[in-house]
């Protein structure tokens, strides 16, 4: 399994986060001053629908202060109570402010439908003061609006976007209660009521919507078509892995991916490793910044030689296998096979490895009737000397030969040294790009077989293959 995080990257970062502080320490400032603003001038006219813009922007002091300590604790890193980080803690912020601005617009809407339909009406001043100060509210919910609002799109943060939300509903609402002010300088003196009303209405829907936004995320819900674009994206870069499983959660701004996938039995542990890195960069390409997770499982086979080999694989000990062999007798399938293991093992401790390779074997395919299991040690690393330069060049024109006689081609590089089993030379060859595999193989062991009977002085020989410019035409 694989996992990988990147740091710093899609607005997840220190400086990242100290961007956020900056923010929402203004949106602090400017709600204390507008609270008190709105407060004094709301008592001094009389008007409810002043003084519940008042209560508005006391909620939003306190969501702004609650955001500001959300990113703090946000930008703290992963530890062993929080392995996925501190990044939910905004979407807690958020929830929270929301209930609180579903409590104060409640309060609000009852006093508001206390002077609608009780009959009295609250004596209101609408002096120029207080329409001046109506203007400079509407000034300053514009500013901070827009700039939370770019914030949040340029952090990913969910706790801006809510507070670009609530600054963008306080400017309809005080828009709203300047209509009414002008209606009871008109003649209307409900209106102010009906204005209050209107702000409180108006922030409950706000406010459900914000809750509900972050329900969502808190409750891991999947971001609309994500995991279908990280699945398209997978399968469209890795056609070697069976993908099984994406699943895509969001917190803090940032996705988070599992998915499982799964490779050929007989995969080695490299090839897996280089699937789980092409699917985490395809899911990074899609939600860039994300935190993918891989895991990666042996596929389902039909071909009886990859279970085989991924069964034998999966045994301890076992760091090879090869000569993979199946013959029928007499209707029924025998297998024999060669697995090399570490040198210093026991005989009993290698024939306890061979019993399990061979129930693994029988697990994956119980309709091999007979399993054969050869044991070999793993050889180390050779070293050799170069032959005499005289020795060198007779082997060199030997193999030459034979290569342009089975290619059409001299090799492109012959290389020799001398082991203690004797002289060993390594030959790259050339074969048309269009030949198939089976065919490269063929030609390989035929040159192979020889070099060794017509220069008894090679011990062994190994054909390296490649596609060249030679058509079979």
């Amino acid at each position: 399994m694989a996992r990988r995080q990147l740091s710093e990257a899609g607005g997840t970062g220190p400086r990242s986060r100290s961007a956020q502080q900056r923010t929402a320490l203004v949106s602090i400032i400017a709600a204390a001053g507008l609270v008190a603003l709105k407060l004094v001038v709301g008592l001094l006219s009389g008007s409810l629908g002043l003084l519940a813009e008042a209560a508005h922007s006391g909620t939003d002091l306190i969501a702004a202060v609650l955001t500001f300590y959300a990113l703090g604790v946000a930008v703290r890193p992963p530890d062993g109570e929080h392995p996925f980080g501190h990044g939910k803690a905004e979407h807690l912020a958020a929830l929270g402010e929301g209930a609180f601005l579903v409590l104060v617009s409640g309060a609000v809407a009852y006093e508001s439908l206390g002077r609608i339909l009780g009959g009295h009406t609250a004596r209101i001043e609408t002096a120029w003061w207080v329409f001046a100060t109506l203007g400079i509210v509407l000034a300053v919910d514009v500013t901070r609006a827009a700039i939370s609002w770019r914030a949040a799109r340029r952090h990913g943060s969910a706790a801006l976007a809510a507070n670009a939300v609530h600054f963008a509903s306080d400017f309809a609402g005080t828009l709203a209660v300047l209509v009414g002010l002008l209606l009871v300088r008109a003649g209307e003196p409900k209106a102010d009521a009906f204005a209050a009303l209107f702000v409180a209405v108006l922030v409950v829907s706000a406010a459900v919507r914000l809750m509900r936004g972050n329900v969502d995320v808190l409750m891991d819900r999947a971001p609309a078509g994500a995991a279908e674009r990280v699945r398209a994206a997978i399968e469209q870069v890795e056609p070697r892995a069976e993908l099984r499983r994406v699943r895509v959660r969001e917190a803090g701004g940032r996705a988070f991916v599992d998915a499982v996938v799964a490779v050929a039995p007989d995969s080695a542990l490299a090839q897996g490793h280089a699937v789980a890195d092409s699917v985490e960069q395809a899911a990074q390409a899609v939600l860039p910044g994300s935190d993918v997770t891989v895991h990666v499982e042996q596929a389902e086979s039909g071909d009886l030689r990859e279970r085989v080999t991924g069964a034998a694989l999966s045994a301890r000990r076992v760091r090879e296998v090869h000569n993979v062999r199946m013959v029928d007798v007499d209707g029924r399938t025998e297998l024999s096979l060669h697995v090399k293991l570490p040198p210093a093992l026991t005989l009993g401790e290698a024939h306890g490895v061979a019993d399990e390779v061979e129930r693994a074997i029988r697990a994956v395919a119980p309709e091999v009737a007979g399993v054969y299991v050869h044991l070999e040690p793993l050889a180390g690393v050779q070293t050799g000397t170069a032959p005499a330069p005289a020795e060198d060049d007779a082997h060199r024109d030997a193999l030459a030969e034979i290569v342009r006689a089975r290619t059409g081609r001299a090799p492109r590089e012959v290389r020799l040294h001398r082991e203690a089993r004797g002289l060993v030379a390594f030959l790259t060859v050339e074969l048309p790009a269009q030949a198939t595999l089976a065919e490269a193989h063929a030609v390989a062991a035929r040159i192979e077989d020889q070099a060794r009977i017509a220069d008894p002085g090679i011990a062994e020989v190994v054909v390296h293959t490649e596609p060249g410019a030679i058509s079979e035409g």
